[in-house]
């Protein structure tokens, strides 16, 4: 039954730390709402509850310091659910949206607890929706075993990246987890052994922060999880447990065995904007707290600035919102041992309450020089949704950034573009044109040429364009610029010449973007041709369109076999540690780059060229590096360096050769004497060389 208590009948509370913090006696709650006039505590029994089992009403000046309003509450024990309402002036024209009849969750709650009947429609409707709102749940996030865990601290040098989705992981029916373990952190440890097998170094978890998934078309639901409701709490639906606590331990198990596998866990986190939309959107949380805090408003103050194409913008140069996201990057630091963040749309955190792109954000600092998060792996997305590109100039000392261009580049040349081969030899070492300026490390740029958001590898040899009907949004949604080619057919084919053709060019992606310089990132499935059939938004299909088809393991054994040795290739021998410690520039002078094209130092780079070939020694003077590149749609005959002193030639990699013959180890790789090799049509051919 809902009882109010009066202020005199607990104790004041603290306004340091905020959230919910437990004690041996109880628990203290903290909460920022600079304009709120009241502020009610309610405690709950079960998710679904239409009214709380106490409410306590907290009222200036008894509870309020500053802009904090605090309580401490005798006798809160770890599962206790809890969530605020906020009474003060609904008056959008001045950036303010109170809405007493609105149950909010904490934005430092650690855990939160979703009802059945979660309702995005009535947190956006006039009325009260305690029944279906979402709630926080009190925690002590220090009552958990690490037994003596450790980040593995993989050098940047030695990173190999894999982009998967924690739900989609295992959550079909051939992954082998059993039903209730599918799609949760629990599953993913069952699939560890895949990942160890792969060789990858680290897994980039798309967003785990508990998100809306009903922020969606109607019918459908958010797959990917780029809608946060909270920037503390572990996604409950990734649970295998029933009660709410348990995803923060089931998080942890997970960060745990992957740290035992020697693999680390970097979070995809969505610090830009939250599920609660544009003007129209729901009433969660921030907007109901600190509208005109956490939110970049546009000039009337009623509606929202949208740098994100969600609706909203975080101010994340606020300080309330810079502090917030700072205590956020910790936690998951400190007290979930995650290793590293990539973040989504970084270039808005460089904007301000304008929304102009500043020189110097000071949030990015407060990053950057946090002493919390200085072994922290920090990737930047480095662009927005309303045109701010800064690959190559995002603020700060550390930050490795997603190099888009390296995708691009690639994708257009070996889809066989004009004008490509010197954009093509800029990406294989690094980027110089876009990083050498900063005197920054090789592994600045992170190379990738598929991600969660567009066509998976074999859709980008698949298909010419977008097939995204199943979005409901009549194909509209989704990027037109794929630079994709079929390879003759659109769509799933029969003919094995095509197929062949297909597997060809899918081992040429993955060639180059393990042999160049750089961090390179894959997305889960690609090792085995995994499809969305053609869809490249797939952010609203949580079914087979998404999810890892295990089968696929099987039917494309060759491709899996070869992105495993590219890996092993890539993290034993590529090049060696002396690289750690000098710029791009650095190492391009000391290891220098021979390009030729089929003529020995005659390098084509002519708008029609469709061809390449470079040399290098490493700097261990042991090995040296020959490889040849034709996108060209017939075989071509390239010069081969003489070995000098490096002994003979061996092919490592020929893409257009079945498997096992593809890609061989050292040992079992075919000596080349002849002082040419014929480059099959659309294939890369890679040759390495011991010093004698």
């Amino acid at each position: 039954m809902h009882r109010m208590i009066t202020a005199a009948a607990r104790a004041q509370g603290r306004s340091f730390p905020l959230g919910a913090t437990l004690g041996p006696r109880g628990a203290n709650f903290s909460v920022f709402a600079k304009h709120a006039t009241a502020l009610e505590l309610l405690l709950f029994d079960r998710a679904d509850d239409a009214l709380p089992s106490r409410a306590f009403e907290l009222d200036p000046p008894a509870h309020r310091t500053y802009h904090y309003w605090h309580a401490f509450v005798p006798g809160v024990r770890t599962g206790q659910l809890y969530a605020y309402r906020a009474h003060g002036p609904f008056a959008p024209e001045k950036g303010l949206r109170f809405d007493a009849a609105k149950v909010l969750l904490d934005p430092y709650g650690k855990c939160v607890a979703r009802p059945a009947g979660w309702s995005r429609e009535a947190a956006c409707r006039p009325g009260d929706n305690a029944a279906t709102a979402l709630k926080s749940v009190v925690v002590d996030p220090g009552a958990y075993d690490w037994e003596g865990d450790a980040p593995p601290r993989c050098p940047f040098a030695k990173t190999v990246i894999y982009e998967l989705h924690v739900g989609g992981f295992t959550r079909h029916p051939g992954s082998g987890v059993a039903p209730a373990l599918r799609g949760t952190y629990a599953g993913l440890v069952e699939k560890i052994p895949y990942l160890q097998d792969l060789g990858v170094t680290a897994v980039e978890l798309l967003p785990v922060f508990a998100f809306d998934e009903q922020a969606a078309p109607p019918g459908r639901i958010n797959y990917w999880g780029y809608q946060p409701v909270s920037f503390f709490a572990p996604h409950p639906a990734y649970s295998a447990r029933a009660e709410p606590p348990g995803a923060l331990d089931d998080f942890r198990d997970m960060v745990k065995a992957l740290h035992r596998a020697g693999i680390e866990v970097i979070l995809d986190v969505v610090y830009n904007h939250t599920a609660e939309g544009g003007a129209g959107g729901p009433t969660i949380c921030f907007r109901g707290l600190s509208n005109d805090a956490y939110y970049i408003l546009g000039e009337d103050r009623a509606s929202y600035a949208d740098y994100t194409g969600c609706g909203n913008t975080l101010d994340a140069n606020d300080s309330i919102v810079r502090r917030l996201i700072l205590d956020s990057l910790r936690y998951w630091v400190r007290e979930m041992h995650v290793d590293g963040f990539r973040f989504d749309l970084a270039s808005i955190l460089a904007r301000d309450a304008q929304g102009r792109p500043m020189a110097a954000p000071p949030v990015l600092w407060d990053i950057e020089s946090d002493p919390v998060l200085a072994n922290v792996k920090l990737i930047a997305e480095a662009w927005d949704a309303a045109g701010l590109y800064q690959v190559g100039s995002f603020a700060g000392d550390s930050w490795k950034e997603w190099n888009g261009r390296f995708r691009d580049d690639v994708r257009a040349f070996l889809k066989g573009d004009n004008r490509t081969v010197g954009a093509l030899a800029c990406r294989l070492i690094g980027s110089p044109d876009v990083y050498e300026h900063e005197r920054r490390e090789p592994e600045q740029s992170v190379n990738f040429v598929t991600c969660h958001d567009g066509f998976t590898l074999n859709d980008l040899v698949s298909y010419n364009t977008k097939h995204n009907e199943a979005n409901g949004e009549e194909n509209r949604d989704g990027t037109d610029d794929n630079r994709s080619w079929n390879s003759g057919v659109e769509g799933p084919t029969d003919d094995p010449a095509i197929e062949r053709l297909r597997n060809r060019q899918v081992k040429n992606f993955l060639a180059l973007t393990l042999l160049s310089v750089g961090t390179p990132m894959l997305l889960a499935g690609d090792e085995v041709r995994r499809t969305q059939r053609g869809n490249n938004n797939a952010y609203c299909q949580d079914d087979e369109t998404s999810w890892f088809d295990w089968s696929l393991s099987e039917r494309h054994a060759d491709v899996h076999r070869f992105t495993k040795a590219l890996v092993a290739l890539r993290t034993t021998r590529q090049l060696p540690v002396e690289r750690f410690e000098m710029s791009l520039g650095e190492l391009l002078a000391r290891q220098p780059v021979e390009w030729h094209g089929v003529k020995l130092n005659a390098p084509d780079w002519s708008d029609e060229s469709h061809s390449l070939a470079a040399t290098s020694r490493l700097l261990s003077h042991r090995l040296v590096l020959h490889v040849m590149m034709n996108a060209y749609w017939a075989p071509l005959e390239f010069e081969v360096p003489p070995p000098d002193r490096a002994g003979v030639w061996r092919r490592i990699v020929d893409t257009a050769l079945d498997s096992p013959d593809d890609i061989c180890e050292w040992a079992d790789a075919r000596a080349v004497r002849a002082p040419t090799y014929v480059v099959q049509p659309r294939s890369i051919v890679l040759l390495l060389a011991k010093a004698t």
